[in-house]
């Protein structure tokens, strides 16, 4: 149990450590990149946009050429896209080319990865890592405020959390483009690595209205693929419960359970005592029983059966007087002729 312990205060150290770690400001190298993959999807539409849907899948990178002394970046930028609408065939454009912003304001210098509608921009890709939670910076032409510095953020391409610089930015513009003229209000959710400042992934919302009832909802989710910055595994925020809130509870309830364990178990070892009554032999039988004992009064002579007597009886025979035959003496008549003996 101690070590268990041990291994769970060393961890909730850690977490604490890094969460109060501040990354110093990363400066762009040469030979930084990542690839993207993004969905912009426009739907929920209503009055003129009822039942309309479009769809554009692009995948991209931006790879970093190189940086001069005086902080400038230079950028390589390409990427392809396919669209496709409930209204029009699949279309499938691309583009491509060099750029540069500055590293210490990351305002774009000379052309953009492609950006238009924008008065004097920042990159969308690249932010100050250093900047704490509760400031601002800006993105394009969005205020964005640091809500996390350590937030557990789920990256598709890798199927796991990572740890990211979490920011947002709310705003409103006046859209007036081939969509038509509508009053935007977006939310944009940004994710980036804490120890570079790099992109990981955003999500935006926006929602067009007009006075006429006719308006769609708008979206763009964005992760990368690959990167040359390597990325830190996060815990998962749904299925793990705050460790830093919790850690001295838990800990003070199990201490407190290992206690009761403990002393429980010496209590029965105390109360431990022998029988008042040894136990009584149990007669085991053998194995093979013993032979019965001859019966007692055995009589060895053998056995003769009883010898029968036979009683024989003279009688006197004497003759009739009367037909001359011979009769016993004790008859009164004589069988033959029935006259009398005397």
């Amino acid at each position: 149990m101690t070590s268990k312990l041990f291994v769970i205060i060393a961890f909730l150290l850690s977490l604490a450590l890094f969460s109060a770690h501040a990354f110093a400001a990363y400066v762009p190298h040469q030979g930084d990149y990542f690839s993207y993959y993004e969905v912009q999807n426009l739907g929920s539409g209503t009055g003129d946009y009822s039942g309309y849907t479009e769809q554009t899948i692009t995948n991209g990178t931006e790879t970093i050429n190189g940086v001069t002394a005086n902080g400038t970046v230079s950028v390589y930028y390409s990427y392809s896209s396919d669209f496709s609408s409930s209204t029009s065939s699949p279309e499938t454009n691309s583009s491509s080319g060099d750029f540069t912003f500055s590293s210490s304001n990351f305002l774009y210098i000379d052309g953009t990865d492609d950006q238009i509608g924008y008065v004097n921009p920042t990159v969308w890709f690249c932010m100050d890592n250093s900047i704490p939670g509760g400031d601002t910076f800006t993105l394009l032409n969005t205020v964005m405020t640091v809500q996390s510095t350590n937030y557990s953020y789920f990256l598709p391409s890798e199927n796991r959390y990572v740890y990211a610089i979490f920011a947002q930015g709310e705003s409103n513009y006046q859209r007036d483009d081939v969509y038509g003229q509508f009053t935007a209000t977006y939310t944009w959710k940004t994710y980036f690595d804490p120890s570079s400042g790099y992109i990981i992934g955003y999500d935006y919302t926006e929602q067009d209205t007009n006075s006429s009832g006719t308006g769609f909802k708008y979206t763009e989710n964005l992760y990368i693929n690959s990167a040359s910055y390597p990325l830190t595994t996060a815990p998962n925020p749904n299925g793990n419960f705050d460790l830093m809130k919790y850690a001295l509870p838990i800990a003070a309830i199990v201490i407190i359970i290992a206690i009761i364990l403990i002393v429980l178990y010496a209590a029965s070892r105390r109360r431990r005592r022998l029988p008042k009554h040894p136990p009584q032999p149990v007669y085991t039988p053998p194995s093979e029983p013993p032979s019965a004992p001859p019966p007692q009064d055995i009589n060895l002579t053998p056995k003769q059966a009883p010898v029968q007597q036979i009683v024989i009886k003279e009688v006197v025979k004497v003759k009739c007087r009367y037909c001359g035959a011979l009769i016993d003496s004790t008859a009164e008549k004589c069988p033959f002729c029935g006259a009398p003996r005397s």
